[in-house]
């Protein structure tokens, strides 16, 4: 595992939770898609570092702070001198379930391969690029086709390339962008990591043996088709599971539970697990993280 380097690639964003208007107070954190993943697999023993650009604010300082604190390297984090982080808030339902309010046009992960910071060749020093359908969206389409671009490369040299669709409507122009950029991802996509709810959206009427067959036949060696409860659908090797797991015990709010379980799936594997095993580390991941207020929980809260 410690031979392995990981890069996470994406943003990460100021988020407010547990909001309460009448008290007129709110729980300021830091959490992003695949920047909950890098904490994740940084507590489950793995080398990864994280691929950003922040601002040279005091949120920016606290982000890249808690980043080394986590022990996610840094080297790759660059400073924009006038641009902020993007902010989020986070309302939840009785039954746990989040729904967004973003303010993150203007962001400084916006830049992100565009002369400040990390450069596409960086990459070429990890053995594991992971990054999501947020990271394609917040890109200028050149810099998104370049990342592609970089991918397929990375993937043709064997390395791992591991890409979750994570599909946020709002951050593109129509579903055909999106349909487009993710086709052209799962080309340089060697694990696969999607959502049906996400896939649902954007191919409707398809079921999950027929998105699991669409997404592998465009290239990912293993296909891992998250599901909710009704747990995750693999391919791998020429082999076809569906796992079944137990209910988590508590449902408090659902943020990172996708993100949590790529990192107790991704880990596991990387450390010799078969499929089904590290589905079973990233349901056991997930079940907790949705058992607490927010993205990422507290290290006390890991499973064992």
């Amino acid at each position: 595992m410690a031979a392995l380097r990981i890069a996470c690639i994406g943003e990460c964003m100021v988020e407010l939770g547990r909001i309460d208007f009448t008290a007129g107070s709110a729980q300021v954190g830091f959490a992003g898609d695949t920047f909950n993943t890098a904490i994740y697999l940084a507590r489950l023993g793995c080398d990864v570092s994280y691929v950003t650009n922040l601002g040279t604010d005091a949120f920016s300082d606290r982000m890249v702070g808690l980043m080394q604190t986590e022990g996610i390297g840094t080297g790759l984090v660059g400073r924009h001198d006038s641009r902020l982080p993007g902010i989020y808030a986070i309302e939840t339902d009785a039954r746990g379930e989040r729904s967004f309010r973003y303010w993150r046009e203007a962001s400084a992960a916006r830049t992100l391969f565009s002369g400040i910071g990390a450069t596409l060749d960086d990459l070429d020093g990890f053995d594991v690029i992971y990054l999501s359908g947020i990271t394609l969206a917040i890109l200028p389409p050149a810099q998104r086709q370049a990342l592609t671009d970089a991918t397929l490369r990375l993937r043709r040299a064997g390395r791992m390339v591991a890409f979750d669709t994570n599909h946020r409507p709002r951050l593109w122009p129509d579903a055909d962008a999106a349909r487009v950029a993710f086709a052209a991802m799962w080309a340089a996509t060697s694990l696969a990591l999607p959502s049906f709810d996400d896939e649902a959206r954007l191919y409707p009427g398809q079921t999950p043996d027929q998105v699991l067959d669409r997404i592998a036949g465009a290239g990912p060696a293993e296909v891992v088709l998250k599901n909710g409860a009704a747990g995750p659908l693999i391919l791998a090797d020429g082999n076809r599971w569906q796992t079944a797991f137990a209910a988590a015990a508590s449902v408090v709010d659902t943020s990172g539970a996708g993100d949590s379980f790529n990192a107790g799936y991704l880990a596991a594997r990387l450390r010799g697990a078969t499929p089904q095993d590290a589905a079973a580390a990233g349901h056991v991941l997930a079940a907790t993280v949705i058992g607490h207020h927010g993205a990422v929980i507290p290290k006390s809260a890991m499973p064992g």
